[in-house]
């Protein structure tokens, strides 16, 4: 490809990169389209881990004492995956969730970004959530009757149908009147499957109770009036519009397949996030500074080109972090070990332009011209770059397949950087240098 066309194409990705890395500047007004406000700049907020915005982190224990000691992983790892859900349909798809094992115990790490309220994230993750519907038998038996009369609510006689959360399609909030009150209530949808079982249970029990538990307790116990064919029932309770919002959540997210035990939940503030983001901005400034500086001084006009390279290719990592590829799935999170590798490969972004540098020399030494030593220094420099950033790319194959989030976090982040690095070097750099001999 000719020098100048690739040099547009350079000056295209440096544009969208600095758009995508701009932040929110309240100077600049939005665009109307369709009655639409729509910002021009700060698109592409940068999303920020536990360590550097705070939030919650909750530390679960899993009881197996019911599991056979062979289906303990599985059911670690689904439990796992119905915390995901539950967390994801609460709005906050920054969060971390994983697993260790220690001995013989098994516990969930969860990490909430930006959640303040450690009591209302344990609820929300913490309860089984097992819904299930029970009928009273049709009689009860003299002991029963007894109890009964004693003082044993009669719902602590009810059996299961057999219909379960299981059999639920989605449930979503919904604000009723009549005998069930006008506050916020939870309407479920169930399964073909489950609305069969659904009208079969309620036509046997016409006139009669039937009572839905949570957890294994009682939450409503409406009368049946009719036979209830569709699949749609409601559940009444004295829900406040949070407690039904988070209950929509657990059923649509599924039961947990194990009990769960919190055994530690607290808020970390984002005060210590905030300085650590200031000394993280402030090193990369000053490693920044000295890398320009040094390349300037020893490398002169040449230098000053990777300089620029490297320039680029900053704004280009920072706008990967921000659009994840304009895919929002792919947008990262970044954490005070992302920022560290950041930081790293800064310095490993030069290394492939003084070994270009260093090559050209010597071809200049041994008389050849200065664009054919350009052509032979990217040329016998490359197997070198190639092996270097090989060999990165490994290692952090190895960081991110056995490491933990944190350091999956410093591995992507240094992935990133060692990629573009190799793109700067070998395209921006070779375009700028052969634009400056010609």
């Amino acid at each position: 490809m000719r020098p100048r066309v690739t040099l547009w194409i350079i000056l295209i990705l440096t544009i969208l990169a600095l758009w995508a890395d701009s932040p929110p500047f309240k100077q600049v007004p939005a665009l109307k389209v369709l009655d639409k406000k729509i910002n021009i700049l700060g698109v592409f907020p940068l999303k920020l881990g536990l360590d550097l915005q705070g939030g919650t982190e909750l530390i679960l224990e899993t009881q197996m004492d019911k599991i056979e000691p062979k289906d303990r992983d599985n059911a670690l790892e689904s439990a796992k995956n119905v915390i995901e859900r539950r967390v994801n349909l609460y709005g906050v798809s920054e969060a971390i969730v994983q697993t260790s094992k220690l001995g013989e115990q098994r516990r969930i790490l969860v990490e909430i970004p930006g959640l303040k309220d450690a009591s209302a994230a344990a609820n929300l993750v913490g309860k089984t959530a097992q819904l299930d519907f029970r009928e009273l038998p049709a009689t009860l038996s003299a002991q029963e009757q007894e109890a009964t009369e004693s003082g044993v609510p009669i719902l602590a006689f009810a059996t299961s149908t057999g219909l379960t959360g299981a059999d639920l399609k989605k449930a979503q909030v919904t604000f009723g009147s009549g005998q069930g009150g006008s506050g916020p209530q939870v309407s479920i949808e169930f399964t073909a499957e489950g609305s069969k079982k659904f009208a079969e249970i309620t036509k046997r029990n016409i006139n009669k109770p039937l009572a839905i538990f949570l957890d294994n307790q009682p939450v409503s116990a409406p009368t049946v009036q009719q036979e209830i064919v569709g699949g749609n029932a409601v559940i009444t309770g004295q829900f406040t519009t949070q407690e039904a919002k988070e209950l929509v959540i657990q059923l649509n997210a599924g039961a947990l397949p194990v009990p769960i035990k919190v055994i530690s939940q607290h808020f970390i503030g984002p005060t210590l996030g905030q300085e650590s983001i200031n000394k993280s901005l402030a090193a990369g400034i000053i490693g920044l500074t000295i890398v320009i500086i040094y390349m300037a001084a020893y490398y002169g006009i040449w230098g000053l080109i990777a300089n620029g390279a490297l320039i680029i290719y900053a704004l280009l990592v920072l706008a990967i972090f921000k659009t994840g590829f304009f895919i929002p799935q792919l947008q990262f999170t970044l954490t005070l070990a992302g920022i560290a590798g950041f930081i790293l490969s800064i310095g490993m972004a030069v290394d492939a332009n003084i070994l270009i540098f260093e090559r050209m020399k010597e071809e200049i030494r041994w008389g050849k011209s200065k664009s054919l030593a350009l052509e032979l220094g990217f040329k016998r420099a490359w197997s070198s770059i190639w092996a270097s950033n090989v060999s990165s790319l490994m290692t952090v194959a190895i960081l991110y397949g056995f490491g933990t989030s944190l350091i999956r976090g410093f591995a992507i982040t240094l992935a990133i950087g060692v990629l573009v690095s190799m793109f700067t070097a070998i395209v921006v750099t070779k375009t700028f240098l052969k634009l400056l001999i010609k």
